[in-house]
């Protein structure tokens, strides 16, 4: 399935998106930062009695600890350890190997990330520089050496909370579509882009939009893909719409 005329972010941007761009822009450089800073903590602020009530229902419903942490891929690679609110119970077989996601999401758990409030712990790792508000969503450290040279570019940027593939599908779009999406932001970042990427994300949160899959809850793990570089280079388009 391909972003097209019927998804959120379907809408032509080459009014709202400059030409690709380059490493030295300011924006990139400098004012992409400092926009997460001050979102991020005026956010974190506004948003503490709802973290300090998720944080009491996750630990009510799930159990302690109520935050999950992880090593994941960060800028250029690097890693770093992202916050999340639990939103799976622990459990296992009889061999003693954690069941499916499926088995393990629970009503409350699934609530949680359709309304993303198991992201809220991120904007920590905003503060501190892991991670930005926009930009392709940080996933295992093992998917590294599976990448393509061409989405490994997606490294080229800070990971973020909502990203151009987020509003354009999220876990509804299979893993090559996904990484096309990311690698077109990489070109094409601007402050106009982030702004419309993050009003898309109310718009999809409220509208329930892309959540996951009618297969499964999250994503299936990434295994490498065969793609060639000719195909990947041609797979989006100006408006970073894939076909």
């Amino acid at each position: 399935m391909s972003p097209s005329g019927d998804r959120l972010c379907a809408a032509p941007l080459h009014v709202l998106t400059p030409a690709p761009a380059t490493s030295y822009s300011f924006y990139r450089c400098c004012g992409k930062r400092l926009f997460d800073v001050v979102l991020a903590g005026t956010a974190g602020l506004c948003l503490l009695p709802v973290i300090g009530i998720t944080w009491l229902f996750v630990r009510f419903k799930l159990g302690s600890p109520a935050i999950f942490q992880q090593p994941r891929a960060g800028l250029h690679g690097g890693v770093f350890t992202l916050f999340k609110f639990r939103s799976m119970k622990e459990a296992v077989d009889q061999h003693g190997h954690p069941l499916p996601d499926e088995q393990r999401l629970t009503s409350f758990g699934q609530k949680l990330r359709s309304l993303s409030l198991d992201e809220l712990p991120q904007l920590w790792n905003i503060v501190r520089g892991d991670m930005s508000l926009i930009g392709p969503r940080p996933l295992l450290v093992r998917y590294l050496p599976r990448y393509s040279p061409q989405q490994a570019r997606r490294h080229e940027v800070r990971p973020g909370i909502t990203g151009w593939a987020q509003v354009n599908g999220r876990n509804s779009i299979e893993w090559d579509e996904k990484f096309k999406l990311d690698v077109w932001y990489v070109d094409h970042c601007s402050l106009m882009l982030d702004l419309r990427i993050l009003f898309a994300t109310f718009a999809s949160v409220f509208l329930r939009r892309g959540i996951s899959s009618d297969s499964h809850v999250t994503m299936p793990e990434f295994m490498g893909t065969a793609t060639n570089a000719a195909a990947e280079h041609t797979a989006v388009d100006a408006n970073g719409h894939t076909h």
